[in-house]
């Protein structure tokens, strides 16, 4: 399997069963509604074991436009490679968001929550604060890269043997970190569901909320960034 077709499965299995989680906890007459926090934690953690466990082999298992971004500023992966894997990361969403709309279209046109419809696409803050919410989303993905470079060690990516420890660390940053944003830490996660938000024909499903946008997308490059150069700074 290609690298890139690899990137746009595993994003598509972490989106889906990441927004799958979110749906079956927020809408209406779905067998999880209401159980909670832990749940879309606990479900957004096996998202990310499945995703990098699946495309480990093939293409480093990024998912992740920070992840790619944080290794090619490493030294670790082609800059040439860049743009096309983040755009296999957005496709992937993309992808992944479309089968959470299908598996749950009638519980969508069951709620009348536009909010709640709305979180199982994409982040949004618990308090609206805009430079504390991309703060926010820059330590917690300042905090996701560092370790994932401590952890994994990686060279061009991830990598399936290291796909445990990775959703253990994202439990960890959702349970600790994640609530004022909502941890998108991955701005493929948050802007791939985003657009299919605004493309699919949900009843009642309001704004896409595209004054925050930015936030998700910036704060974690920013993260990815600072990330790298602490790491290359403690390790050179």
């Amino acid at each position: 399997m290609s690298p890139l077709l690899a990137e746009i499965i595993g994003t598509a299995f972490l989106i889906a069963l990441g927004d799958g989680v979110v749906a079956n906890v927020v809408l209406s007459k779905s067998k999880g509604q209401q159980s909670g926090w832990i749940v879309i934690t606990m479900g957004w953690a096996m998202a990310v074991f499945v995703g990098v466990f699946c495309a480990g082999q093939y293409s480093g298992a990024h998912l992740n436009p920070a992840v790619t971004l944080a290794l090619a500023l490493k030294g670790s992966f082609s800059w040439s490679l860049v743009p096309a894997y983040i755009g296999a990361q957005l496709l992937g969403a993309m992808l992944g968001a479309l089968l959470v709309w299908l598996c749950y279209k009638k519980h969508f046109d069951a709620s009348d929550d536009a909010a709640g419809k709305l979180a199982v696409f994409c982040t949004s803050p618990a308090i609206r604060t805009p430079w504390y919410n991309l703060l926010t989303e820059f330590i917690a993905t300042l905090v996701f890269i560092l370790a994932i470079f401590f952890i994994t060690k990686p060279t061009t990516g991830i990598g399936s043997l290291d796909a445990l420890p990775v959703a253990l660390l994202v439990l960890a940053i959702g349970l600790s970190l994640g609530g004022p944003t909502g941890y998108a830490i991955n701005p493929a996660r948050d802007l791939g569901p985003r657009i299919m938000h605004a493309l699919l024909p949900i009843p009642g499903k309001g704004s896409s909320d595209w004054a925050y946008a930015w936030i998700p997308i910036v704060g974690p490059l920013a993260g990815a960034i600072a990330a790298t150069v602490i790491y290359n700074t403690l390790m050179n």
